[in-house]
């Protein structure tokens, strides 16, 4: 009975994992189709298709990928070695909660905030302390803004902070919530060790970090060989293992603390990779063979793009977010949409708050959009 039971596990085990794979090659195969000339062939562009993929796969690694994972490189190996019980400290700090949370929230990325929700999910802190760690996180699309406008970032942080800690403190006050004694809390669990292509993806990172700082000193770097093969093929290297990377990837939605920071890096970085493409090919195809502006249309729809930005962030992950940014980064979008978003969007902690406790879950993110429509709708009309 043990054996049958053990195997009948094991089977739905790889069927999830199988049907997880496959839903994520979906969207990864028509870039690798596209990368391969295989959109030249259908629509008889004469390579004119493949020649923009190429160039947008290079400076999505070299523009945005490289200095994401050196972010997270040093971020994850500074959290992986400060041995601190951050729980325990949210729970003593009484009228602090709220700034303590909102403050893991704005950390980069979306760990603070699940260690927020979690110890929220133990009944340690309050509704509010959530709310404005909720409020205060970006999700990945952090990692993006910080490396291409650092000062833009430290704005929205700025703000993202003040909403969420006067936010959290009126919630507090008018409606304290229900209290969760959750004694178990199910995480992923640890990859445990570097991967090859964890070691493979850190050394690429490297030289094409080296490449875009070259960049950023506006030296021509599409000139550059590197055994004799042009220095496009650096950047299109990356993004492919990027590709393959999530695609392989056992991680549903974050890595754990536990796991070494090269490893998490590499998975957080593809994740981020792979979103960035999709929001820069989107804008780049859609203007070069489709004949569409996206700016042209913002512009005409002005009025509702806090709206739109702001109910983008109530999709759960942080891919839709990460398509925001990008389509701010790109000048499709104003302040007012960014600002929105980043306010309104949980990442992928909003994951685990469903999970845990999806009544109250629900209630805070409806919260977090108070702020983001007025302070959004604010920088629309006087920013």
């Amino acid at each position: 009975m043990t054996d049958a039971m053990i195997t009948n596990s094991t089977i739905e085990s790889i069927k999830q994992r199988v049907n997880f794979r496959y839903q994520r090659f979906v969207i990864v195969g028509p870039l690798l189709l596209l990368a391969a000339g295989g959109g030249d062939l259908i629509f008889n562009t004469s390579g004119a298709m493949k020649e923009v993929v190429f160039n947008q796969f290079f400076d999505a690694y070299v523009a945005v990928s490289v200095f994401v994972a050196i972010t997270l490189l040093l971020f994850f190996s500074l959290e992986k070695y400060l041995d601190i019980d951050v729980g325990t400290v949210m729970q003593d700090a009484k009228i602090l909660q709220v700034p303590v949370a909102t403050f893991l929230g704005l950390l980069p990325g979306c760990g603070g905030a699940v260690i927020v929700i979690t110890s929220f999910a133990r009944g340690k802190i309050t509704l509010g302390a959530m709310v404005g760690a909720l409020i205060g996180t970006m999700g990945d699309a952090a990692f993006l803004l910080m490396t291409q406008e650092p000062i833009t970032y430290v704005k929205v942080i700025v703000l993202s902070s003040i909403a969420g800690i006067l936010t959290g403190w009126a919630v507090d006050k008018y409606h304290p919530g229900d209290l969760y004694t959750i004694t178990k809390v199910k995480t992923q669990g640890l990859i445990g060790k570097i991967r090859k292509r964890d070691i493979l993806y850190i050394v690429l990172v490297f030289p094409g970090l080296i490449i875009g700082v070259m960049q950023l000193m506006q030296i021509d770097v599409r000139s550059i060989e590197i055994f004799g093969l042009d220095i496009v093929w650096l950047g299109i290297s990356g993004i492919i293992i990027s590709l393959v990377v999530w695609v392989v990837s056992p991680v549903t939605a974050i890595t754990m603390t536990g796991d070494h920071p090269i490893t998490r890096t590499t998975e957080e970085t593809s994740f981020v990779t792979v979103w960035v493409v999709i929001a820069f090919l989107a804008y780049d195809m859609s203007r070069a063979f489709l004949g569409l502006d996206l700016t042209t249309i913002a512009n005409s729809a002005w009025l509702y793009i806090p709206l739109l930005a702001v109910l983008i962030g109530f999709i759960p992950g942080c891919g839709p977010q990460i398509l925001v940014t990008t389509l701010y980064l790109q000048g499709v979008i104003p302040f007012a949409g960014l600002i929105g978003n980043a306010i309104a969007n949980d990442g992928d902690a909003l994951f685990p708050a469903i999970a845990l406790t999806p009544k109250m879950a629900i209630i805070a993110t409806l919260y977090s959009s108070v702020p983001a429509l007025i302070i959004a709708y604010f920088f629309l009309f006087y920013g």
